[in-house]
């Protein structure tokens, strides 16, 4: 493994958590590379920690499926898998679904304002038929839809699946190719969404996924 790390500052900071964000950054962004070796005390002298925290973000990242471990055999960087990507995806619909639904009957009237204009960039992205700013735009979006719910239980969920959900979102493509059918559902979403409508809204974003 010859990927440099700056090393810590401990003051402050809950070690795992720092090692866990910055592998996790690494692995997504290709630094370190599908099928590369982790081996521990290499990682805590780079970072300039002892080992514990360095094995406790390597835990997370293998229950988040960015690292496999092999009992004293290895401990390496997972190869991305098509069917996990398809199944993460999946999941992401249904869960936003569910997220939708919610936030849309709690949030507040200014919550709702800032979530419609996440959501005319999305259509925005659609009409331009620009698959990666219409996945960036939607993401901004559901992350705030996600913290309106103010449900507990589904905010540790994406606290700790956000990482996985962030690398199967490269293999990500509209279910619905015409730009301009996928634009009209987007704005039957942003109608729902305006009119607080949430079963519908839950129900237009699950056809456009492909999940009805």
């Amino acid at each position: 493994m010859t990927m440099p790390f700056t090393p810590l500052d401990p003051r402050g900071t809950v070690l795992g958590d720092e090692v866990f964000e910055l592998l996790g950054e690494a692995i997504l962004s290709g630094k370190l590379a599908p099928g590369e070796r982790l081996r521990d005390h290499e990682l805590a002298e780079r970072f300039g920690v002892s080992r514990t925290p360095v094995r406790e973000a390597l835990q997370r990242l293998e229950r988040s499926g960015l690292v496999e471990v092999s009992p004293n055999r290895y401990t390496r960087v997972t190869i991305p898998d098509a069917k996990v990507q398809a199944d993460v995806i999946e999941f992401v619909a249904y869960l936003m679904g569910i997220c939708i639904r919610m936030a849309v009957a709690r949030c507040s009237d200014e919550e709702l304002a800032e979530a419609l204009t996440d959501l005319d960039a999305v259509i925005a992205a659609s009409r331009a038929d620009d698959h990666a700013a219409l996945a960036e735009t939607s993401h901004e979006f559901f992350a705030r839809m996600t913290r309106a719910t103010g449900n507990v239980a589904i905010l540790r969920v994406m606290r700790e699946g956000e990482i996985a959900i962030r690398r199967s979102l490269p293999g990500w493509q509209p279910y619905i190719e015409c730009p301009i059918g996928r634009t009209a559902a987007y704005e039957s979403f942003r109608d729902a969404v305006a009119d607080r409508d949430a079963g519908r809204a839950e129900s237009v974003l699950r056809d456009i996924h492909g999940f009805s």
